[in-house]
Order: structure tokens, then C-alpha cells, then sequence
């Protein structure tokens, strides 16, 4: 690495805000991707996500959690 100046921090500073300027330019520019939208709601038919939730639930309830053992707590 080079001789570390005030000069040469001072271009690299400015370098950095530069980089960062166009960072958040580009986040304006560029929308959100909503990947979560596609899974809310991913079934159309409600019976079909209803027999799903109760699978899940007596699943759930047969085998009830229990938490891994991690040791003494400090």
C-alpha cells in the first residue's frame, strides 16, 4: 500500500463518496424485488391452504418442541 498522505486520503475519501453516491443513486433508481409476495398467499384455492395448515398443526401438536440442549447458560 502506498505512503499513507493527507492527499492520498483525501482521494480516497472522495473516491469512497463517489462509489457511495452512485450506491444510493442506483438503489432510487432500481426498485425493491418482492420475493415475498410470490409465497403470501401462493395457493389459490383456501380449502386446499386450509387442509394444509391443519397437516401442519396436527404435525405440530404430535410432536411437540422441545428445545436442543446448548449447555449451562453464563
Amino acid at each position: 500500500m502506498a505512503e499513507l498522505t493527507l492527499e492520498t486520503l483525501a482521494r480516497r475519501m472522495e473516491a469512497l463518496e463517489k462509489k457511495l453516491e452512485d450506491h444510493v443513486e442506483t438503489c432510487r433508481v432500481i426498485p425493491p424485488r418482492r420475493d415475498w409476495e410470490g409465497v403470501v398467499g401462493m395457493f389459490k384455492d383456501p380449502e386446499f391452504q386450509k387442509q394444509i395448515d391443519a397437516e401442519g398443526r396436527s404435525v405440530r401438536e404430535a410432536e411437540p418442541y422441545e428445545p436442543a440442549d446448548e449447555g449451562p447458560t453464563p
